[in-house]
């Protein structure tokens, strides 16, 4: 350790940073985390996963009580909305977390580095005043919002996600841009709430990547909510006077063009890697079309000394993905073999109902050979039926061959926690027939599972 001043120094204290310093010191390695913000948890933690999940927990109880699903059930409310004090929650959650991972941090010997990192060459980073040298750099700087060309954002009437978090009043009319997950999770917060939402979105389509009939499904429930969709548009321009904005959309492939008032637009089209800033070029690392860095299976960059993980390598920008990258990146360094099994990565989106995924969708499937598919409704689920929670499905795609299943989707109020069993299932070689005679316990949403499993196997019981 004589030239240098620790074993691991990892770059970004998001959910792929901060794990990937803490296994790394837990696996006896000197370890240090650079962080420019005052908090630890990143994107996720700050203004992302966390606070979103904590205002739309918040605006469901809302939602609930306002249109009537509580007096259904026998209690019967009349809600009095206090935006300031479910803003409250949602920040106390976020401080409670960001400290506690300040805590781990301290509990497990990880320095934090307070501020920007800039590669100085191949085993050395600037941060601030001081340079430091590591026989070890991870690359796990996260991502941030792709803006919309010929669009400012000022955080007042046009926003991004982190200032649709942050809104102080419940607007009119929001205009969501964007048909993907975070569009439609904090679309869903505002309409909850009382907003007319209107979104746009480029595609044909709702939520891209998604099983097709996921997709067209969702977006009959959405509807049914109340959430206006433009499908096959595109966003020309907007004026913004500063307390309200006008679009000027036209149909994606082409036509007359024509406008849509609103009091808060939401850009929501995607995300980007973070890479500007680190001089990249120092460290003999260059960046590919999309903007990320490329990698091998073991998460080493073409530069030996250096490993990237989450948003800034090539896969999809998931939290738990750049977790699970974190514990394996470390366990490489650390001589170990870290695997993360890139084909079993679920996706959420936690609106309500929530919807998820994970494998293959059944377009995919198809395309790669002959295979049978199983679904069963959450209608014909005796807990979903007692809750008042009718919508949605479980669907199974197995290989028509060796019935190893290779895709499941969802739509369920608690389909992101069901999704994890048919992850687990499948990261095992599990085939439907596997998951069709195997016990679930009655009454659970997780029945449905088991259900789509019988279905593939021709014989559901409750449908």
């Amino acid at each position: 350790m004589a030239d240098y001043d620790y074993d691991v120094l990892v770059i970004g204290a998001g959910p792929g940073g901060y794990v990937a310093a803490i296994r790394a010191a837990q696996l006896g390695l000197k370890t240090a985390c650079v962080e420019s913000r005052e908090t630890l948890g990143g994107t996720c933690l700050n203004v992302g996963c966390i606070p979103s999940k904590a205002m739309l927990h918040a605006s469901e109880y809302f939602d609930a009580a306002a249109n009537g699903a509580m007096a259904k059930m026998g209690i019967k409310v009349t809600p009095e909305l206090d935006l300031e004090a479910m803003h409250g929650q949602r920040r106390d959650a976020v401080k409670q977390l960001t400290g506690g991972i300040e805590f781990l941090f301290k509990k497990n010997k990880v320095e934090w580095l307070k501020g920007h990192a800039a590669f100085a060459g191949p085993d050395s980073v600037t941060v601030g005043d001081r340079t430091v040298r590591a026989k070890n750099i991870v690359i796990a700087t996260g991502s941030s919002v792709t803006p919309l060309p010929g669009v400012e954002i000022d955080q007042k009437v046009v926003v991004d996600s982190t200032g649709a978090l942050e809104l102080g009043a419940v607007p009119g009319h929001m205009v969501v841009i964007g048909g993907g997950v975070i569009g439609l999770e904090l679309g869903s917060v505002w309409r909850r709430l009382g907003a007319k939402v209107t979104c746009v979105e480029f595609l044909d389509q709702i939520l891209p990547g998604f099983d097709g009939e996921v997709r067209k499904e969702s977006n009959k429930i959405f509807k049914k909510q109340g959430i206006e969709f433009r499908l096959g548009t595109k966003v020309t321009g907007i004026a913004n006077d500063g307390t309200k904005a006008t679009l000027t959309v036209e149909p994606a492939a082409g036509g007359e063009a024509s406008t849509i008032e609103a009091d808060a637009v939401l850009v929501s089209i995607g995300r980007r890697p973070n890479t500007d800033g680190l001089n990249l070029q120092a460290a003999g690392l260059q960046v590919n079309n999309r903007g990320q860095i490329e990698i091998g299976h073991d998460f080493r960059t073409s530069v030996p000394t250096i490993w990237a993980i989450g948003d800034v390598v090539p896969g999809p920008m998931l939290a738990h993905k750049a977790e699970d990258e974190g514990i394996a990146v470390a366990e490489n360094i650390a001589g170990h073999t870290g695997i993360v099994n890139h084909d079993v990565i679920p996706s959420v989106v936690y609106t309500w109902p929530e919807i998820a995924g994970v494998g293959l969708t059944e377009e995919l499937a198809r395309e790669r050979g002959e295979v049978k598919v199983g679904k069963f409704p959450m209608l014909a689920n005796s807990r979903a039926k007692t809750n008042h929670e009718p919508d949605g499905f479980v669907k199974i795609i197995a290989d028509a061959k060796t019935d190893r299943v290779v895709g499941v989707w969802a739509i369920a109020s608690v389909a992101g926690t069901m999704i994890a069993q048919a992850g687990q299932a499948m990261e095992f070689g599990a085939t439907s027939e596997d998951i069709a005679y195997t016990c679930h316990a009655h009454p659970t949403h997780s029945e449905a599972i088991k259900e789509a499993a019988m279905a593939v196997q021709g014989k559901p019981i409750h449908m």
